[in-house]
Formats: C-alpha cells, structure tokens, sequence
C-alpha cells in the first residue's frame, strides 16, 4: 500500500512546490497595506528655505523606530537628528539639522503598517534649486529577498500545519472516534502541530530581517528578536507558541488516555471535555492571526476579528478534515459508512461558516467592483472563489461515486444493499471452518453522503459466522502464502530458532494478506473512481491554500484604492487643481432630482474656495432655494463644520476661505431643498490635504 500512495503523495508535494514557488514569487515583495499619502515637503518640491523637519502622511497607522525615515543630502550624508515622532493621525515627523545647504534631498522611509505588513520607499525635495546627488536608491522593498521569501513560505506552512492539526483533530472527535487508535491518523495530526510549531519559531526569528534589513545574517541578532517581541506581531507568535504546549497536551491525551478508555460513559465525559479544550485551543491559535492582520485594522475591526477566527476555524476544519479522509482511504484498513456520513454534514456546515464569512470579509476588504477587478487583492480574491467552485464541485462528483458504492450489491448477496464497514474485501466461506466479514475500501469527502463496504460472510457448516481479521482472511491460498507454511502445522519448531521462524511466517503472512487485500480493493472501478475523485480534491485544497496565503500578504483593494485617491487629491493640491465631487440627489418631490458638483480649490489644509454647482440631470442649471454644505472628519470627531455658500447665479453658489483644519479623509454633506417642503441631504467621502 505504501508503495503505491507514494507517487501520489510525491504529486501533491511537488503540487504544493510548485504553487507555493510560482505565487511566493509574484508576490515578492511584499504588497504594502499602508501607503504614503502625502509630505512635507512634496515630493519632487523646490523650496526656497531649509525645512525645520520632514513629514510623511500614510493611508493608515505605522510603527516606527529610529532608522524608519532618513533624510540624506546631496552626497548621501544622513542630515535628521533621529527618530521621528507623531504629529496626530497618521502623520510622522523627522527634524532636521539646521544650517543645511541647497540641493536635492531624498528621504527614504521603512515603516510596518497595522497590520504587520513592511513598507518602504523614496523621494526626493530640493532646497533653493535641484542638483545632482550621490544617493542610491535599492530597489528591493522591504519584505523583499530570500529573508522575503522564508518568510512567506513558513506562513504557508503555517497554515497547512494549522489545518491539519485543527481539522485532523476535529474529524477523529465528530466524525471518527476509532481513528484515535489509527496510526496514520496520529501521523497526520503531529505532523500538523510540527509544521504549526516549526513554522511559528521560524517566522518569530526572520520577523526582525523581515521587517529591517533584509539579510540574511540578521536573522541571528537577538536584539532584533528583543524588538520583535514587544510588537503587535511578536506578541501574536508568542502567544500561538504557548497555544502549541497546550495542543500538545491535546494530542497526547486525544491518542494515549482517550484512546485506551473502554467504559463508554467515561469515553463520552472525555470526548465532551476534549471537545471544548480543543475548540479554546483552536479559536485561540486562530486569533492569533486576527489579531496580528487584517482583521485587526480598518472598517468594522470588532466584528470582523471574531468573523476572521470562525474562517479559519471552517477552512480547517473542512480542508483539515477531506485531508484526513484521504489518508484514511489509503492507509486505515477500514472506516465506518456513519462516520463518512457525519463528516458530510461537518463538511456542510463548513462551507457554510465559511459563505458567510466570505461575503463579509470580501465586502471589508475590496469594498467596490473596481476594486474587485482592477486590483491584484480583488484579482486573486476571484481566484480563491473560482478554486472553492471547482472544489465543491469535486465534491460533488465524489459524492456520487459515493452514491454508487452505497448500491453495489455485496457478493452472493444478489440485490441484498451493502452494509459493512469501508475496510478489507468481503472474504469467501471457507469449508469446515467458521467464515469471515470484512469490509469494502472507500470513503467519501466533503458533502458526501457515505461510504460503503461488504459483508461478505457465510456461516460455515456446524456453526454460526465470526469475524476476522485482515491478516486471517483468506479466500484462497497464494502460492507465496503454501510457500511459507511448513507442513504439519503452522509455526511449527522448537527452541529459539523455531520462535523466530514462526514469528518471520506470522510477518509474511501478513504482508501477503495486506497485499491481496489491497489488490482486491484497487480491483473495484468505483471504489478506485472515488479515491480519485478525493485526491482531486486534496490537490485543488493545495492551491486553494497558496492562494490564500498570498491574499493575507497582498493589500486590501478598498486599501489601495482609498490610497490611490488620496495620492491624487496630493497630486491635485501640488499642482493647484480643483477637487471637484458630483453628488446625485432626488429630494422626493416633483422636479426634485438633480446633481450637486462641489468644487474645492486648492484642496488642502488651510483656507480653501469652494463652489457649488447645482444641475438637472439634462445637465441645466437647477434654481433651487437653498443649497448648504458640512465637512466631517470621522476619524478625529472633528465637525460637521457648517458652510453656507453664497448664491451668485442660477445653480451657482460660492464661499471664499473654507477652513480645513486637518488632512484626512473628509465626510462632505450637501443639503439640497428644491421647495419649501422637499429637501434632502447626501454625502461622499474625499481626501483633502
């Protein structure tokens, strides 16, 4: 049997490789989650005096540390006086010695964004006029480069291990409580824990490189991991560590104490103890991932920690579960039709879970359809969704192979339904002795309704029907099987010598009784249909998990679009054009719909003109009575601030000296009243300043 599940397995390995190795790869480096939005100076600015300091505005909140901004002068000398400090909301501040000289300067930046992720870049700005300068840009960003690259690829691992831990644990407790005593079984759970602890020591050292430098050797630097581990980030792998010592006491009782219990009323009190330990250990390694990503950062972070936990709960436990299965059908020597039947409804119950939360997640992160198409976060997210069809369709198909194997009649039954175990082959009678049951090979996968089998025993004559095991059931004698059984007996012989030889008959016997089994089993086309069809599944899972990982390292769409249009409003303000919004409204009165533009010039903080423009939709000017105007800046409680624009002409009003106290993303509300009695308010977000 191990002989033929290992090109298998090789497969899904070199599957695994290869997938992992081809997104890694365009994933590297690292997709930012936090953008810069702006600075002070601009960008590409000229000015005439040396700036007491350098500012840098970003879409969201960063970590910094002394050597996160650098301003260098024309020959590459550092010229900031150390580590930056925050100046509210989302801007950082570098100084600046004084006394500096005309040129150009860049500054390089390197940050970490909220949600655990590097961010790195350049720009330049000159004092009294450009000039040449020595400074040298890289152009790896952070999260880049072979140190990139391990990191990456211990977050797969990380998940794989999680899955199997999570979902191999969960399908021996609901589904298949004898497979605590399945060797394979406990194979595949530890090697889960191995991966997830591996994983977990290997990302908490390369954390500090990672984020830093890049190299290699500073993976060694316990300084670096002393910083590491007073992070939001550290503190997520240190926890999940300590999580991995209680799997571990998990697992030991789950396959040592649990699995000798032979009282059942004692069996059922651990089962239910195990059950709710292993769902606090569980639901705590996977907030260990809510807590440190994207999750934790952005809209709704209350509700959407807890939903991301319940993801990848479902994830484990569906995928860690059709893993499980899989091993089953090719290495347990049987597996009980109800216990396929529960993992169905499990499975079921998973995908649902993980519809739902899904939906809201996709929502979260990608917040428009242009974010869905036209950026690589909405890109890859139609991929993940695409693979989770093909592979609820695999499912399907292994359902009906299923299906099928349920209605195969056993042999010499006639039209008598199956109703052994998924196991052995049904054996033959066999004269003058009692006969023997066994049991069909074959499971089914996620969604599946059942596994099936053969009861194929024939009571003897003189006495009623026992069952056997593997090893003693034997339809006929192999030539190999007359080979090793002396005449006169089996085992026959006396002293040491006679011991040894009996125990060598006893392994060899075994070994052919396991190799005609499996033979028989390969035999049936259904049964073999449907180990293919699990397979398929299994690899399909493979993607499905590289895919994912790479969407946890690649920035949000409604991120990358809201940085996008605040990069613009920056453009638009240093080269002195408009902001300008059109705001459908429809007051609800006759004659009550139209389009308010708003127009804000130069869009920055500080004094700004506005006008407002007021149109039917045939694009006239609208005479309406009154048009006012509110600025709010939800993420500081700042207003509404109230403007009252001055009507010039028809559909025209204006106000000079709009103050717009702080950069951000700003609520602009327009109040449209059509009539005395008609009136309506609506809004649409901006960057300003």
């Amino acid at each position: 049997m191990s002989q033929t599940i290992a090109p298998r397995v090789r497969t899904l390995l070199l599957l695994l490789l290869a997938v992992t190795g081809a997104l890694l790869a365009g994933a590297v480096p690292v997709s930012a989650h936090a953008a810069l939005t702006g600075s002070d100076p601009q960008q590409g600015a000229v000015v005439a005096e040396a700036p007491a300091q350098v500012s840098l505005t970003f879409s969201e909140q960063v970590a910094i540390s002394d050597s996160s901004v650098r301003v260098l002068d024309p020959k590459g000398k550092r010229v900031d006086t150390g580590k930056p400090s925050g100046q509210g909301g989302n801007t950082y501040a570098v100084k600046l010695h004084s006394g500096l000289p005309d040129g150009t300067f860049t500054v390089t930046y390197q940050v970490v964004s909220a949600d655990s992720h590097p961010v790195s870049g350049a720009f330049t700005f000159s004092i009294g006029a450009p000039s040449t300068t020595t400074v040298a840009v890289s152009d790896q960003e952070a999260g880049g480069g072979i140190v990139g690259g391990l990191y990456g690829f211990a977050r797969y691992v990380s998940y794989a291990g999680f899955i199997l831990l999570v979902g191999g644990s969960a399908f021996v407790l609901a589904c298949w409580q004898r497979g605590t005593g399945v060797r394979a079984v406990q194979r595949l759970v530890v090697t889960g824990w191995l991966a997830l602890t591996g994983a977990t020591l290997a990302m908490l050292m390369l954390r500090g490189s990672y984020t830093g430098s890049g190299k290699f050797g500073d993976i060694f630097d316990l300084n670096l991991l002393s910083q590491v581990l007073q992070t939001k980030t550290g503190a997520a792998l240190v926890s999940r560590l300590l999580l991995l010592a209680a799997a571990a006491l998990f697992i030991a009782v789950l396959f040592g104490a649990y699995e000798k219990r032979e009282d059942e009323e004692e069996k059922g009190d651990l089962t239910f103890g195990l059950a709710i330990g292993g769902f606090v250990v569980a639901a705590g390694l996977a907030a260990t991932w809510a807590m440190a990503e994207h999750a934790s950062t952005g809209l709704q972070a209350g509700i959407a920690m807890p939903a991301d936990v319940l993801h990848l709960l479902a994830v484990a436990v569906w995928l860690g579960g059709l893993s499980t299965l899989l091993v089953v059908l090719y290495r347990a020597p049987s597996i009980e039709r109800s216990a396929v039947q529960r993992f169905s409804q499990v499975a079921f119950g998973s995908v649902a879970v993980l519809v739902v939360t899904g939906i809201y997640q996709s929502w979260r992160q990608v917040g428009s359809w242009s974010a869905l198409t036209g950026t690589w976060y909405g890109q890859l997210l139609m991929i993940k969704v695409g693979l989770v069809v093909v592979l609820v369709g695999i499912a399907w198909i292994s359902r009906r192979w299923t299906a099928r194997l349920a209605q195969t009649p056993a042999k010499g039954k006639g039209k008598e339904p199956v109703k052994a175990s998924v196991g052995a082959v049904a054996s033959k009678k066999s004269n003058g002795s009692a006969g023997s049951a066994g049991s069909a090979g074959s499971a089914g996968s996620a969604g599946s309704k059942g596994a099936v089998g053969a009861k194929g025993s024939k009571n003897s004559k003189g006495g009623k029907g026992s069952t056997a095991s593997k090893a003693s059931t034997r339809p006929e004698e192999s030539p190999a099987e007359k080979e090793t059984t002396p005449a006169g007996g089996e085992g026959s012989g006396s002293g040491g010598g006679g011991g040894k030889r009996a125990a060598q008959l006893a392994r060899q016997r075994a070994a052919v009784a396991t190799a005609r089994d499996k033979r028989l089993r390969d035999a049936d086309p259904l049964r073999s249909g449907l180990r293919r069809s699990v397979l398929a599944e299994a690899g399909v899972a493979v993607v499905l998990l590289a895919v994912t990982t790479v969407l946890t390292s690649t920035e949000p769409g409604r991120t990358e679009e809201e940085a996008k249009a605040a990069t613009a409003a920056a453009s638009a303000e240093q080269t002195g054009e408009a902001l300008s919004l059109d705001i459908p409204f429809d007051t609800g009165g006759e004659d009550g719909k139209g389009i308010a533009r708003v127009e804000l010039d130069p869009a920055r903080v500080g004094g700004n003109d506005m006008h407002v423009y007021v149109e039917r939709p045939n694009g006239k000017a609208f005479d309406i009575p009154e048009v006012k105007i509110a600025f709010t800046l939800k993420a500081k409680d700042i207003g509404p601030l109230p403007v009252v624009p001055d009507r010039i002409a028809t559909g025209h009003w204006t106000a000079s000296g709009v103050q717009i106290p702080m950069a951000g993303s700003w609520q602009i509300e327009v109040t449209v009243r059509t009539s005395d009695i008609d009136q309506v308010t609506v809004d649409k977000n901006a960057q300003i300043g």
